[in-house]
C-alpha cells in the first residue's frame, strides 16, 4: 500500500487564485558554468513559468557537481512554492555566494521541482544546447 502523506497545499493560491506556476519538462541539454568550471549538466531540465517572474530553469540536484557547491544557512520563503535552501559555488579561485537554490519540500502544487535546483543567471552562465541563455 502506498505511504499516506498529509496534504501540503500552497497558501498563496488560496489568497491569489489567479496566480500561476507552470512547470514544463524540456527536451534540452542545460549546462551551468561559473568561475571557469562546468558546475552542472542535465538533460532533465524543467522550465518554471510564474506570474510576474522571468522564466526559471531547474535541474535535478543530482546533476549538479558536488565538487563545487557548499550549502549555506540562507533560506527564503515563497507562498506558492515553499521554503528554498541555498548553496554557494566554491572553486579554488572564487566563491559565489547563494548562487543556487532548491525547494527540497515544495508545496503540493509544485512537487515536480522537489529536489531540483535553479541558478541565479546574474551569478553563473546558463547554456541551453550550448547557447548562452
Amino acid at each position: 500500500m502506498p505511504e499516506q502523506t498529509e496534504a501540503n497545499p500552497a497558501p498563496g493560491f488560496e489568497k491569489y487564485p489567479d496566480y500561476e506556476v507552470n512547470i514544463n519538462p524540456q527536451s534540452i541539454t542545460l549546462t551551468v558554468e561559473a568561475a571557469g568550471h562546468e558546475i552542472a549538466r542535465s538533460t532533465r531540465a524543467v522550465e518554471l513559468l510564474e506570474t510576474r517572474h522571468h522564466p526559471a530553469w531547474y535541474i535535478p540536484l543530482e546533476d549538479v557537481s558536488r565538487d563545487f557547491i557548499k550549502p549555506t544557512d540562507s533560506e527564503t520563503f515563497c507562498p506558492f512554492k515553499g521554503h528554498a535552501s541555498y548553496w554557494s559555488i566554491v572553486t579554488d579561485d572564487e566563491t559565489i555566494d547563494d548562487a543556487i537554490w532548491a525547494y527540497l519540500s515544495p508545496y503540493d502544487e509544485c512537487l515536480p521541482i522537489k529536489g531540483y535546483a535553479s541558478f541565479y543567471t546574474n551569478k553563473v552562465q546558463v547554456k541551453i544546447d550550448g547557447k548562452p541563455l
